[in-house]
C-alpha cells in the first residue's frame, strides 16, 4: 500500500484542493445553481490517474461550496456527490466510461438538493446539472486527459508515491 502521508503527496492534495476551490469561486457565476458549468470538474479525472487525488478533490469541492448560494447544504450534498463521483471515476478502468459518473451522480444528488431546498423541478434540475457535467467532464475533460495519458513522464509525475 502506498504511503499517502509523504510531503509530495500532501502537497499534491493541497494543490488540487486549492486550485479546485479557488477557480470554482473565481468563475462563480457559472459554477453554482441548476445550470452550471463548473470547469474545475475536469479535475475529477485526476482520480482516474491515481486514487490518491480523491481527498484533494473532495476538499476542493468543500472549499468551493462554502461560497455557494445554497450555503451549508451545498457543502454537504455537493461534497458527498463529488466523493461518490470521484470514487467511481477512480474505480472505472475505461477513461470514457469514467467521465459519465460525475454527470449521473451530481445530476441526481444536486437535483435532489435543488428540489428540496429551492423547490426546483427534479427532472429539469437533473437534466441541467447532468448536461453541464457532461459538457465539462466528457466533452472537454475526456479529450484533454486522453492526450495527457499518452505522456508517460507526465503520468509518472502525477502518480502518488
Amino acid at each position: 500500500m502506498k504511503n499517502f502521508f509523504t510531503t509530495k503527496n500532501l502537497v499534491k492534495t493541497a494543490m488540487v484542493a486549492a486550485v479546485y476551490g479557488a477557480l470554482t469561486f473565481f468563475i462563480a457565476p457559472i459554477s453554482y445553481g441548476a445550470i452550471q458549468f463548473r470547469l474545475t470538474e475536469i479535475l475529477v479525472l485526476l482520480a482516474f490517474v491515481d486514487f490518491g487525488y480523491v481527498p484533494g478533490l473532495v476538499l476542493g469541492c468543500v472549499i468551493a461550496n462554502l461560497f455557494s448560494p445554497l450555503g451549508i447544504a451545498d457543502v454537504v450534498f455537493g461534497s458527498v456527490a463529488t466523493l461518490i463521483a470521484v470514487i467511481m471515476v477512480g474505480k472505472t478502468k475505461n477513461l470514457l466510461l469514467s467521465t459519465i459518473w460525475p454527470s449521473l451522480v451530481n445530476g441526481l444528488i444536486i437535483a435532489l438538493e435543488l428540489y428540496f431546498i429551492s423547490k426546483l423541478p427534479f427532472l429539469l434540475s437533473f437534466a441541467e446539472v447532468a448536461i453541464g457535467e457532461f459538457v465539462v467532464v466528457t466533452c472537454i475533460g475526456y479529450p484533454v486527459f486522453k492526450n495527457l495519458l499518452k505522456n508517460e513522464s507526465l503520468i509518472k509525475f502525477l502518480k502518488f508515491d
